[in-house]
């Protein structure tokens, strides 16, 4: 097929090419999860989810 060399090339090439491609999914992925959470996090403590006082 080609020398060693250039398969060689050809796999890191490949390697780093997805790598990158999961990087550019996972770290969106985080930092909306991380944005969701600290948004649930705050809204929960301004609008309880069961209602202080008496009960009917």
């Amino acid at each position: 097929m080609g020398t060693p060399i250039r398969d060689t090339a050809l796999l890191v090439v490949m390697t780093t090419i997805f790598a990158v491609l999961a990087l550019n999914i996972a770290v969106p992925a985080l930092v909306l999860s991380i944005m969701a959470l600290s948004r649930w996090l705050v809204s929960s403590e301004i609008y309880p989810t069961e209602p202080r006082g008496k009960t009917a």
